[in-house]
């Protein structure tokens, strides 16, 4: 049992204030209680916050040399610990094991080493004719991270802001504790001053809340529901302090006449799968012409049914289980709506997969004929749900691309690489991935519209955390 009681507050672990509650952390997969968590409150908040403000002074006069061996210690001791990393998510969000170790923790080292990367290339200090322009750190950052990819985007945020020379105040989603646990532990371990790193354990509407409309923060940063960021938005506006928001997606994946049918297909269907579909960039709208649709409805249906789902241990299972039990429900409902509204089935639907009796498992399911109003086309699933829409021509296909409230990310597949650039550049998307590209950690990450503000990875992510002062002389 993982018993999650205390808080790393000013370089140490401490006890939850007066007032704290508990909660089960709960396996997925299994449906079984591994460990409980103490929920804070605002007056843990209003330490960590004190400890954050107290270090910064010292922590933002560093050396960007001090910066980079302690990130480096750091990534030297989360490669150790990279097993006991991709065990614990595997555990608590009920990811395959395999995903766990290929993917999810290897991220948070990936994103970690981008972050060095740019505060190596980061020009603080720069002149503009009689000007000189300073770049420093903004101050206070608060932290709010989600459950779907963890170590991932913890180190997105906490790495960044600290190369930055920001003192962090995190609040992982309560989902997904145990990762956090060892990450907080490796900074502790990699010598990080006491005060420049805390971490709360918390509800958003209360550790999160807290953390948006306190005085001492200077820059929240909030991945999640565009429902959430809403929220901290409001929060976060008495104070006019710096909001980043990396939200929520309905990515679509254009795939030309002119495309390997298969290949593209198939990738996409392979890209929604995954994580269970828990991806905030997953191309759930697949985007195909008329003529070829009903053939990449064939395909499709033939790689989601080929899917194994199931007991997240076993390497043969490529889909493991939703993150809880609320996901699950949302995901059966969504399946149940998309029927409802007369969309075409061509695999998947409703209830646990074949075999499976326990756990929060979802079938991979598809839908053909989707017009881009129907519900399963508009709303964010966050399950393994692929809404496959028609259209006529490539106008057609970047107006239905272009019809929603999102604008994370979008996919574009063609054999005519000029072509499929001009496509992409029409396409009103914060990242747009051409015949699979994968994701650059040192290329902006964010998006238009409701899916956020601001920007992640790279110098663009570092700039984020920074103000730039000019000088004249």
């Amino acid at each position: 049992m993982h018993n999650l009681n205390a808080f790393y507050i000013d370089g140490q672990w401490q006890s939850p204030a007066p007032g704290a509650t508990s909660a089960d952390i709960v396996n997925p997969a299994t449906e079984a209680v591994i460990g409980t968590l103490a929920l804070g409150t605002g007056a843990d908040v209003d330490r960590a916050v004190a400890a954050a403000r107290a270090a910064f002074p010292a922590w933002s006069a560093t050396s960007r040399e001090a910066r980079i061996a302690l990130l480096t210690r750091l990534s030297e001791l989360y490669k150790a610990r990279m097993d006991d990393i991709a065990t614990a998510i595997h555990e608590e969000i009920g990811a395959p094991m395999w995903l766990c170790k290929a993917s999810q923790a290897p991220l948070g080292l990936r994103v970690l080493g981008s972050a060095i990367t740019a505060l190596t290339e980061m020009e603080f200090e720069r002149k503009l004719g009689n000007t000189e322009v300073v770049s420093e750190p903004i101050g206070v950052a608060a932290l709010v991270t989600p459950w779907n990819w963890p170590a991932g985007t913890i180190m997105a945020k906490a790495a960044y802001a600290l190369a930055a020379g920001c003192t962090v105040v995190l609040k992982p989603s309560e989902v997904a504790p145990l990762d956090a646990r060892i990450i907080a532990e490796l900074i502790h371990e990699a010598g990080f001053p006491a005060g420049v790193f805390n971490m709360v354990f918390g509800l958003g509407p209360v550790v999160g809340a807290a953390l948006a409309r306190h005085p001492g923060v200077d820059v929240i940063s909030l991945t999640g529901s565009t429902r959430a960021g809403m929220e901290v938005s409001a929060a976060a506006a008495s104070t006019v302090k710096r909001v980043l928001l990396e939200l929520g997606g309905k990515s679509p994946n254009v795939i030309l006449d002119d495309a390997d049918l298969a290949a593209a297909v198939k990738d996409g269907v392979l890209n929604v799968m995954i994580n269970s579909g828990q991806t905030c960039v997953a191309p759930t709208r697949m985007l195909v012409p008329r003529r070829l649709h009903d053939q990449a409805a064939g395909i499709a249906a033939a790689v989601a049914g080929a899917l194994k789902v199931g007991d997240p241990t076993l390497e043969e299972n490529k889909v493991g289980a939703l993150a809880s039990q609320a996901q699950f429900e949302k995901v059966q409902r969504m399946i149940g709506l998309g029927i409802e509204e007369g969309c075409q089935l061509v695999a998947g639907g409703t209830g646990l997969p074949e075999g499976v009796r326990k756990g929060y498992f979802a079938r991979p399911t598809i839908f053909a004929n989707v017009g881009n109003d129907a519900a399963i086309a508009r709303e964010e699933i966050f399950g393994p749900v692929l809404a496959m829409i028609p259209y006529d021509d490539e106008e057609d296909a970047i107006r239905i691309a272009n019809d929603t409230e999102y604008g994370l990310a979008a996919y574009v597949w063609s054999a005519d690489p000029a072509r499929a650039r001009r496509v992409a550049g029409r396409l009103r998307a914060g990242m747009v991935r051409i015949n699979g590209a994968g994701t650059d950690p040192g290329a902006p990450f964010g998006g238009y519209k409701r899916s956020g503000n601001g920007r992640e990875f790279g110098v663009y992510g570092l700039a984020e955390y920074l103000e730039h002062k000019s000088i004249g002389c």
